[in-house]
């Protein structure tokens, strides 16, 4: 190979590896710009979470045994407003479940189906959570009488799910949130539970 073309192989390879830089830095750009575009929407339109409502609980069974099992039936209402004016969800995944004191009381959690829910749409669920001999700790068994014999009682009804929030045709990543719904019985001397009043929940994303 002559010198003159070892230079002009060396300058195309350089020219090359310049045209590449270039067509590297472009498509950074345009990404950096996709980013920054959704970005500014995001903040603009600043999605609001969902708002959960507990609106009816009745409580079928609840009855201790043997004598630290605890067997319950409770059926309740939940309610679920999108506040957005602009923005619409997708709940991908609904775990309902009982929770007394700190303890899981309906198992396996009932899952309520997916469903889309459109801007400031309303959806309600009214699932059964159920357990049957759930094994509690002494002194959450002792709980239960005790407040059993107060005539008040409260019973947490929680949701572990999954949503992605919808802009126009962009969609979101999958979000994690938790829905906590407290439930104020009383207890009459036939031990019927009696739900006070709705209660608004709630809502960690």
């Amino acid at each position: 190979m002559s010198f003159k073309d070892w230079v002009d192989d060396g300058y195309w390879q350089w020219k090359q590896h310049k045209l590449f830089r270039r067509l590297f830095t472009c498509f950074l750009c345009l990404i950096i710009l996709v980013l920054f575009v959704i970005l500014v929407v995001w903040l603009v339109l600043r999605p609001s979470k969902p708002k959960f409502y507990l609106q009816e609980a009745t409580v079928g069974q609840f009855n201790l045994s043997d004598p630290n099992l605890l067997s319950s039936v409770i059926q309740v209402s939940i309610s679920s407003r999108n506040p957005n004016d602009h923005i619409s969800i997708y709940y991908d995944r609904l775990d309902v479940y009982a929770d007394y004191r700190g303890q899981q009381i309906s198992a396996p959690p009932t899952a309520l189906p997916t469903i889309y829910q459109d801007r400031n749409d309303v959806i309600v669920w009214s699932p059964y959570l159920n357990g049957t001999a759930i094994p509690l700790a002494p002194y959450l068994a002792s709980a239960v009488v005790q407040d059993e014999s107060a005539e008040v009682i409260l019973i947490h009804i929680k949701i572990d799910g999954s949503l992605r929030w919808k802009v126009g045709t962009w969609i979101s990543g999958h979000y994690h949130f938790n829905v906590n719904c407290p439930a104020f019985f009383t207890v009459d001397s036939s031990k019927r539970f009696l739900f006070e009043n709705n209660t608004s929940c709630s809502v960690d994303v």
